[in-house]
């Protein structure tokens, strides 16, 4: 649906209005037989049908486009009224900036932040509306530091608040304690086997150095016994020179 026609300060061309719903257009686009329409009128009419609105040419969502340049200029520097016009707002702007200033407009409806409030005030008196909103929270004026709701304050207990907060606090702490402890015990455990790992690698670097070792006494016992066989082959070479 388009703008309301009755918003707007002075002539609108009658080409700014949509061939459907016969607002001036929002969203506008253009078919090629240069007809315009709002896109949700026209993006509706075409569910049903498979023409112009206007002349009956065939049409398809795919050729539409967006409008003129200049049209698009024109219906941008058209001026209306916000339409909060009937809580009091008084503004005129353009067409192009009024979605901006409707936006923070002080006499838009609005709902109340607080939960559970279904109240909507308007924008200039959301603050007034806060102060005294029965949904409203606010801290224990006991002290307890607890936040309350004012329709809550007959119900409102400090110490049974404060066994709960308590109780939560124990809970948590049991938890973190508990989460401590895992994480140590598993820290140990990884740490137990990385000192398992390395111990057994060490036992083997051992084992092998004790059999590199046994190798090279048996090589020393073999090199003595040819020593021992060499020195008795010179000798016996000694006495048969002599008796030679």
């Amino acid at each position: 649906m388009g703008y309301d026609i009755e918003r707007f300060v002075g002539y609108v061309n009658e080409g700014l209005l949509c061939s459907i719903c016969r607002d001036v257009l929002e969203d506008p686009l253009q078919a090629p037989c240069e007809h315009a329409f709002c896109t949700a009128c026209i993006h509706g009419w075409l569910i049903h049908h498979s023409n112009c609105p206007e002349d009956r040419q065939v049409i398809d969502v795919s050729l539409l486009r967006p409008l003129y340049r200049y049209m698009k200029n024109d219906l941008n520097r058209l001026q209306l009224h916000c339409r909060n016009r009937e809580y009091g707002c008084e503004m005129v702007c353009s067409l192009e900036s009024i979605d901006r200033h409707e936006r923070e407009c002080e006499y838009s409806q609005i709902p109340c932040s607080n939960a559970g409030c279904t109240v909507q005030v308007e924008r200039r008196n959301l603050d007034g509306h806060l102060a005294v909103c029965e949904y409203r929270s606010r801290e224990c004026p006991n002290g307890c530091g607890y936040t309350i709701l004012s329709a809550e304050d007959t119900q409102h207990n400090c110490v049974a608040e404060l066994r709960t907060e308590l109780e939560l606090l124990r809970s948590e702490m049991i938890c973190r304690v508990e989460e401590a402890k895992h994480e140590m015990e598993s820290r140990l455990d990884s740490q137990r086997r990385h000192m398992v790992q390395k111990e057994s690698i060490l036992q083997n670097e051992i084992e092998e150095l004790k059999s590199q070792m046994s190798r090279m006494m048996s090589d020393v016992r073999s090199l003595m016994a040819a020593e021992r066989q060499h020195r008795q082959e010179l000798e016996q070479a000694e006495l048969e020179k002599r008796e030679l």
